[in-house]
């Protein structure tokens, strides 16, 4: 990729203008410590917003020498950059949503590490992992009390077809209309067509206010770097951290065609729905998509059926090439949740009364033991099983796409996968569906090689 290079300096705009001394401290620390290379390629993959690269390690090697400096001033930090790149500035000045961002990524990457070096956060316990969890999002000033709910939570894949892309935009287009706000993984694909589509429906509605919300994470940010749209976004320290974020300050979600980790997310969010505790919590969730996708939506329909049984596909609607209808199911669930929260004082902007066990709040490390050693049994509680299945799905991303995971492959070879036929038997199918449908998707168009191996 050509990589067209700029020296800059740069100053914040919509967040950390006015520090305290201390503040400022701490943030200049940041370029002598451990969490400069976080940061360095978090602000890299911020720079290269809209540029259509799925491969991170192509952007590290065409901007090896880009280096980020925080330097101190009397009113707050600024920002030397060498070597960055020239597409995030126009005439010499940086283009206000890329600088925004940067400076979110640094707000929540020195937030982050204040919090745990300081021993602030619990993360020893469930509820002491939610209350970390509100307060990254309440420091991003993600959380907007008293606002009816009206956040919707869209989730699929980073590289889908052409068709799947404009019917997430349609599909976004209606939400628009109907005055939502958009929270996605803000990346390019279905996490940029919702938005997009909003954007047009939120003009036309003459909506001043309208937020994109972008929650991401370190390790994909420099494979899905944010989509130009995204207004708002927040870097959580890990996936388990985001995923919950996700379902506390969304009221609302919608799954679109994906891959591998769209199942992840959906078996999430249905292990948690499944808890007895959230049996009559209200959650409205939609899989939809363009009728050309429907063999997928029923595939993972079927899956779900096959594995946790039919009170888990009671917990969500599938609605196919229909984007009104869409959104209009969503306007109804959202009275429903609006009404519930009322009756027992919930907050509209974080979702407290949602029950969350430690299974889906830790973070899952793929190593070869780990993997073989998920109980995948036909007499697991429903909701474990999903938590289970979901490590699955996790550790199959990690071997296809995340550095770490692809060298323990090429160490070990693929992971072994193990449990009840009943259960080992549809999670084959629905990969090798995945496999046929292209789903399985490399950097640079690499033939598929699964990382993983079904033993029942």
């Amino acid at each position: 990729m050509p990589a067209h290079k700029i020296h800059a300096t740069v100053t914040p705009r919509g967040s950390m203008e006015v520090l305290s001394r201390r503040e400022v401290r701490k943030l200049s620390e940041v370029g002598s410590g451990s969490t400069y290379e976080l940061f360095r390629q978090c602000a890299l993959a911020i720079l290269n917003t809209g540029v259509r690269v799925d491969d991170a390690r192509s952007i590290l090697e065409a901007y090896a020498d880009f280096e980020v400096f925080i330097h101190q001033l009397d009113r707050g930090v600024c920002l030397e950059l060498r070597n960055a790149p020239a597409h995030a500035f126009v005439d010499g000045h940086m283009i206000s949503s890329v600088r925004e961002m940067l400076f979110s990524a640094l707000r929540d990457i020195v937030y982050t590490e204040s919090e745990l070096h300081n021993n602030r956060a619990d993360l020893s316990t469930s509820s002491g992992i939610t209350d970390y969890v509100f307060h990254l999002l309440r420091n991003a000033r993600a959380l907007t009390p008293g606002v009816e709910p009206r956040m919707v939570v869209c989730w699929g894949g980073h590289s889908v077809n052409d068709q799947e892309y404009k019917y997430s935009k349609r599909v976004g287009h209606e939400l628009g209309l109907r005055y939502f706000d958009i929270c996605t993984g803000c990346g390019p694909g279905v996490m940029k067509g919702p938005m997009k589509g909003a954007t047009i429906a939120h003009a036309k509605q003459r909506v001043l206010d309208a937020r994109y919300l972008g929650l991401t994470e370190p390790g994909i940010i420099a494979a899905e770097a944010p989509n130009p749209i995204v207004n708002e976004l927040v870097i959580l320290p890990d996936i388990e951290k985001r995923l919950e974020a996700f379902i506390r300050v969304g009221h609302g979600i919608i799954i679109f065609p994906g891959g591998v980790g769209t199942a992840e997310e959906f078996l999430y969010l249905l292990g948690i729905l499944l808890h007895p505790d959230n049996a009559e919590l209200p959650f409205p969730l939609i899989l939809t998509g363009p009728r050309s996708a429907a063999d997928y939506l029923h595939q993972l329909h079927d899956f779900v059926g096959a594995t946790l049984g039919n009170a888990a596909q009671t917990r969500y609607e599938i609605i196919i090439e229909d984007p009104a209808r869409v959104a209009r199911h969503m306007k109804k669930g959202l009275i429903e949740v609006e009404r519930f929260r009322r009756e027992r004082n919930d907050a509209f902007h974080f979702n407290w009364l949602l029950r969350i066990d430690e299974d889906f709040q830790h973070p899952f490390d793929p190593t070869h033991e780990n993997m073989a050693a998920l109980a995948l049994r036909r007499d697991t509680p429903p909701h474990l099983l999903a938590a289970n299945l979901r490590r699955a799905f996790s550790g199959i991303v990690a071997g296809n796409v995340k550095e770490h995971g692809i060298r323990r492959i090429e160490q070990y070879g693929p992971y072994e996968l193990h449990g009840d036929p009943q259960i080992m038997e549809p999670l084959d199918a629905l990969l090798q569906a995945f496999v046929d449908q292209q789903r399985m998707k490399l950097p640079n168009g690499t033939a598929y090689t699964p990382c993983y191996r079904v033993v029942s």
